[in-house]
């Protein structure tokens, strides 16, 4: 598993569940070890909508880094870092156009949309895109951060310096986001690249798993590994309320 140009291998495990509250589970993921692409999507709108945007976005990502990884080669240069980043944000910019296409065609499916969590491997390096309120953290010496920006209005304000990160907490609309995939376009992509080591353990997750998670709490729920760990963060968001949907991603760097 892993890709070629890497010493390091990538074991992923994943789960999605709809919680306690809601009928339909409107997440969407993807683990492909072999490619190195994995992937969380939080989808939104009526109906069956959200699950439609989700899905077809995990699968128009899946497609065009399938089709074009390859070309990027196997040396880690300033350059082939900066395709590999381009390669993973029009992936998303093309989930983007086929979302917001398929909304304008069909009525019912009118203002869908879903987060983006996207990680891609390349040589000993992670690349990773986002947009909307899903999240990635890595956790390395027992230690875990959150490496992706919230795209939500609370997390803009904190950034201004409007409210407090306490107040962003208890804020009556803090899930509002502010950028997402599909109800335009076109969308801001935040792109970044992060190099890998031997030990690390990499969490995807969407807001129906990080809103009842502290960042402290991450490294001892993942510590088993594996599946169990993946079971262990699906059951902690239900027991603590399982309000939306859920769905945990964990890459492990062997």
């Amino acid at each position: 598993m892993g890709n070629a140009a890497s010493k390091l291998e990538l074991r992923s495990y994943g789960a999605t569940d709809v919680g306690r509250r809601r009928k339909v589970n409107q997440d969407a993921f993807l683990c492909d070890d072999v490619l190195g692409l994995w992937l969380v999507a939080d989808g939104m709108g009526g109906h069956a909508a959200g699950e439609v945007a989700s899905r077809e976005s995990v699968d128009a990502i899946y497609g065009m880094v399938k089709k074009a990884k390859r070309s990027l080669g196997d040396r880690f240069t300033d350059e082939t870092a900066a395709a590999a980043s381009r390669l993973l944000e029009g992936a998303v910019q093309s989930a983007t156009y086929i979302v917001y296409a398929m909304a304008e065609i069909d009525a019912g499916m009118a203002g869908m949309g879903t987060t983006i969590s996207a990680m891609m491997s390349f040589c000993e390096h992670l690349v990773v895109a986002q947009v909307g309120d899903s999240r990635i953290y890595r956790l390395r010496d027992g230690e875990a951060i959150q490496l992706t920006e919230d795209h939500t209005l609370v997390a803009w304000q904190v950034k201004q310096g409007l409210i407090t990160s306490a107040e962003a907490n208890s804020a009556r609309h803090k899930n509002v986001i502010t950028r997402a995939v599909g109800n335009r376009d076109y969308v801001q992509v935040d792109t970044a690249i992060y190099d890998m080591e031997f030990g690390d353990t990499y969490l995807l997750c969407s807001d129906g798993l990080h809103g009842y998670l502290t960042t402290g709490e991450i490294a001892t729920i993942a510590e088993p590994g594996g599946e169990r760990a993946v079971r262990r963060f699906v059951e902690l968001a239900n027991d603590r309320g399982g309000k939306d949907n859920i769905t945990a991603v964990l890459v492990e760097v062997l």
